[in-house]
């Protein structure tokens, strides 16, 4: 394999990729019991000479758990009898938490709510709490 393109502008080196085939759980009878069709796939983001330190930084936040305390990336994938759709799969996978991992998340502006809403708001307090006084006990004097 050569370069995976992520986007436009960034591409990761299938050197940087290490694969590992182990056996597969779940469905599949005997055939899952003698082959090795489950795929673990190991990126090291840490070091990755391909990613920007700003997308390296949001993948780590979004891996979470699927991220190792050294910067390793490991994803598996076990859904598919066949290996090769496992390993399609699980590159897959990778160049999607990638692409999300480019996204720049937009800079919130704090408001505050204007005189009208404010205004709208007591209003209905006050509309609200006429029509629970009309609910007390009637007195007959």
């Amino acid at each position: 394999m050569a370069a995976i393109p992520i986007t436009r502008t960034i591409s990761i080196d299938s050197d940087e990729l290490s694969e590992s085939f182990v056996r597969s759980t779940g469905a599949g009878g005997q055939h899952v019991n003698t082959t090795d069709s489950a795929v673990q796939l190991r990126f090291d983001v840490a070091n990755s000479p391909s990613l920007p330190d700003a997308v390296k930084h949001r993948l780590t936040a979004i891996a979470g758990r699927r991220m190792t305390a050294e910067g390793v990336l490991i994803l598996r994938s076990e859904g598919s009898r066949s290996q090769l759709m496992n390993r399609q799969e699980v590159v897959a996978r990778l160049v999607d938490l990638i692409r999300e991992a480019t996204i720049v998340p937009k800079h919130r502006k704090p408001t505050r709510p204007g005189k009208a809403a404010k205004a709208r708001r007591v209003d209905a307090k006050k509309a609200r709490s006429s029509v629970k006084a009309g609910r007390g006990k009637v007195r007959f004097d």
